[in-house]
């Protein structure tokens, strides 16, 4: 699928804090990293936080402004016990009971307790109102880097894809449109191919993406990572070569699909470090 996770980090008065992304717009930032600068047990802290009433009442509020699935009846219960002494909460309890989107929990080797930014800063403030701010400067950092590198990467591959695709066109204009056919029905074609290349890569028609993210601006390559980018141009350029070939649309879709499948993992093996010296030559 086009969705993918990427990992972050940032770094404050010593402390490695991980953020993780599906979208490239609304990023978690570990909340369990950020407790251990309190203590070696964070996931304690983090229950305390999520004890206080001022805390609920927050939570509650963001969810209710981003989340149209949160569960308000189920929050009020929370909100009048919050603040007692009888009272626990976990991230686990709250997500399960509301339905929450503002706190994840991920499991495996780099799990643990993320929240969104906004929610992340305000129970950095909790921990330490100095603490927080060493985090905010070097997010502000990784952002302003990030956006550097995205901005001239993410267009460069872009430029390169739309190269690629007159390549792709072309093929199509020469081997798959015969004279006879009507403008509705060439355009036909030309959309059938470009859909033929986002089942091969995202596992997904641009139709569908649409139906999927109807609040979304744009198309579904405007949402691809970099790899994506890069995988796409040269699956353009190979789709030319098979319908060149002769090759049947069915044949071609499993050609694509297997180039897409071995050049990203192929890209992903380079790992992050050697992607960074390419970027300084």
């Amino acid at each position: 699928m086009l969705k993918k996770s990427i990992k972050e980090t940032i770094h404050a008065k010593g402390i490695d804090i991980s953020i993780y992304s599906e979208d490239f717009h609304n990023e978690y930032i570990s909340l369990t990293d950020i407790a251990r600068y309190k203590s070696n047990e964070p996931n304690d802290v983090i229950k305390n936080w999520m004890r206080n009433r001022d805390t609920i009442e927050f939570l509650g509020l963001w969810e209710n402004l981003h989340n149209q699935d949160f569960k308000p009846v189920e929050f009020d219960g929370f909100r009048k016990e919050a603040g007692l002494n009888a009272f626990t909460m976990s991230p686990t309890k709250w997500i399960t009971a509301v339905n929450a989107k503002g706190i994840i929990s991920k499991s495996g080797r780099y799990g643990g307790t993320f929240a969104h930014s906004d929610i992340a800063l305000e129970f950095a403030s909790w921990i330490s109102a100095e603490f927080k701010l060493y985090i905010i400067k070097d997010y502000k950092r990784l952002k302003t880097d990030e956006s550097s590198r995205f901005s001239l990467g993410w267009n460069l591959n872009r430029e390169i894809s739309k190269l690629n695709y007159r390549i792709h066109t072309d093929a199509i204009k020469e081997n798959l449109l015969p004279p006879e056919l009507t403008p509705y029905q060439i355009s036909m074609t030309y959309a059938s191919e470009a859909d033929l290349l986002n089942v091969a890569l995202f596992g997904i028609t641009a139709k569908q993406w649409r139906e999927e993210n109807t609040k979304m601006k744009g198309n579904i390559r405007d949402y691809a990572t970099l790899n994506q980018l890069l995988v796409l141009a040269n699956m353009e350029s190979y789709n030319a070569i098979l319908i060149e070939q002769d090759k049947s649309q069915a044949e071609r879709v499993q050609l694509l699909h297997q180039l897409a499948r071995s050049q990203l993992k192929a890209i992903e093996e380079i790992g992050t470090s050697d992607i960074k010296k390419l970027e300084k030559k």
